[in-house]
């Protein structure tokens, strides 16, 4: 609703940034998605790998390789994910889930046409949009 099906990003900021309407004032779930390369002398017995997602506005859902490693909705946005690694490739995806006011804000700009509805809406065009996504930095931390 109003929102591309696809962004892509360099680095990583907030949606608020971004010269679409339709990534800035979104509001709802996103997937990133990275392949990482974990060399095979990482996962050796006893040693742990741990993703830290650095900022997060508001909140991470994990997943290495198809395997849902769980929510994170505060800070420290970090986990081990040493279970679902393998050496060579991995498939990360991070399903970050912001706020709903960015939405409502965005239904307030001039010429935009409204996508959502609150029994409770005190935004208006001018109310200063709320910092979303990825933030980072994220690290790979080997322990």
């Amino acid at each position: 609703l109003g929102a591309p099906t696809q962004a892509r990003f360099e680095t990583l900021r907030s949606w608020t940034e971004s010269a679409d309407s339709g990534v800035k004032y979104f509001s709802g779930t996103a997937s990133y998605v990275k392949t990482i390369q974990i060399p095979r002398e990482w996962l050796t017995k006893g040693s742990r790998i741990h993703l830290d997602l650095g900022e997060v506005k508001e909140l991470a859902e994990l997943i290495v390789n198809g395997q849902n490693l769980g929510v994170l909705w505060k800070a420290p946005f970090r986990l081990d994910i040493t279970s679902a690694l393998r050496p060579g490739p991995n498939r990360l995806e991070i399903k970050v889930t912001n706020l709903w006011p960015n939405r409502l804000i965005g239904d307030r700009q001039s010429g935009a046409h409204r996508i959502a509805f609150a029994a409770y809406d005190p935004f208006t065009a001018t109310t200063s949009l709320l910092p979303s996504g990825l933030l980072g930095p994220v690290t790979l931390e080997r322990r």
